[in-house]
């Protein structure tokens, strides 16, 4: 695999997921910018118990939600990795944690490999932090 891989984490206050995101992320998925590799869903109650759970793990109406996504999804991220989210986790919330490949980067990626490339930096700016320094290009 050439392409990038990246995960995000997604915290729901109040243990409060609908999938709502769900039809936004099979947009993604459908139009070929990404293929999703795993899901896993972190949860922390009140009292701080966690726990984790996979897709076929959800109950019927949150897994609904669910079945419009297409790829092979699952085992990539392990306990370790529930058990770092869940450190972060408010109480009372739940977190998604998805890991994907950015396919649309497929043709730049190996081109790169290609030429004998290597990426040795790669990191995402925040938007509040692009948007501030956008700000101070145009009061300058």
């Amino acid at each position: 695999m050439t392409t990038p891989v990246e995960y995000i984490v997604i915290e729901f206050p109040g243990n409060q997921f609908n999938g709502d995101v769900v039809p936004a992320l099979a947009e993604l998925i459908d139009n070929g910018t990404v293929r999703l590799i795993d899901l896993l869903f972190v949860t922390k109650d009140s009292s701080g118990s966690v726990g984790w759970f996979e897709l076929g793990d959800l109950d019927s109406e949150v897994a609904a939600a669910f079945e419009l996504l297409e790829g092979e999804i699952g085992g990539l991220v392990s306990e370790e990795d529930a058990q770092e989210v869940a450190a972060n986790l408010s109480e009372n919330s739940s977190a998604a944690i998805l890991v994907w490949e950015n396919t649309w980067a497929e043709r730049f990626a190996e081109a790169v490999v290609g030429s004998a490339g290597q990426v040795v930096a790669h990191e995402r700016i925040p938007a509040v932090v692009v948007a501030a320094a956008m700000a101070a290009l145009e009061e300058a």
